[in-house]
């Protein structure tokens, strides 16, 4: 028997009554990886839809138009409300086909009322918690892709986001509690083990505007995706794939 990979950090002794609890994991890539939701509410039985799990881009629930209805069945019939940030495995022509609404201070796609794209270079105030969120990334297998059906340019994060991001969080004075992104920052990656990921996926320009953001912004703790691993590189960052933790963790 194969051993499930999955670290479930859940202690029902610290969800009160009447409390939200927040948890943040890595890509699903709709059904690909997306049993790991479902385990988790398994394993956490008193998570209601007042709750909510993040899921660091490459959600992937939003691919085919054709089979829309049961990829987002996977996330809908899940116990607690899931927020994503989008990855570079996503259909942009889908996702942004979505009118852009305001929730919680920032800017999303209402895909369902439990599943909530969280917009990039936005600031959202959830349960008393401000998380800055920027999406995106570079797909290091678009030469085995075709623009529009499986490849979307708009994967990699514009400079008009940046400035966007940046405005946000001068709001905040350069101060959130929270980042969640697809990617990660330049230094970031010279952390062992991610150094060694790094020289097979290489860096992209989403790197270097991360980067910007290490160097403005003071936060607790700064949680991304996309290169398929699990782990601290230090006491603020964390790469996320197949753990799902609380927010804060």
């Amino acid at each position: 028997m194969v051993e499930n990979p999955i670290r479930i950090m859940y202690n029902e002794s610290i969800k009160k009554r009447g409390e939200s609890m927040i948890y943040v994991t890595g890509d699903t890539h709709r059904d690909a990886d997306s049993i790991k939701l479902g385990l988790f509410a398994e394993n956490a039985p008193q998570l209601t839809k007042s709750d909510y799990v993040i899921i660091a881009g490459d959600f992937g629930g939003v691919w085919s138009e054709k089979t829309l209805d049961d990829d987002l069945a996977i996330y809908e019939k899940l116990p607690f409300t899931v927020l994503f940030v989008d990855g570079n495995h996503e259909n942009f022509d889908l996702l942004n086909s979505y009118p852009v609404s305001k929730w919680c201070g920032g800017k999303v796609h209402f895909i369902k009322p439990d599943v909530i794209h969280l917009m990039r270079g936005q600031v959202f105030e959830i349960e008393g918690n401000t998380i800055f969120t920027f999406g995106g990334a570079t797909s290091i297998d678009k030469y085995r892709r075709r623009e529009g059906v499986s490849w979307w340019k708009e994967e990699a994060p514009s400079y008009e986001e940046l400035d966007e991001g940046i405005a946000n969080l001068k709001r905040y004075g350069n101060k959130v509690d929270y980042i969640v992104t697809h990617s990660c920052g330049e230094r970031a990656l010279m952390y062992p083990p991610l150094r060694t990921r790094t020289f097979q996926m290489g860096r992209y320009p989403e790197n270097q505007m991360l980067s910007y953001f290490e160097d403005i912004v003071r936060y607790k703790k700064w949680y991304f995706g996309h290169y398929h691993m699990d782990g601290k590189l230090n006491d603020e960052l964390r790469v996320l794939y197949h753990d799902i933790v609380p927010l804060g963790e």
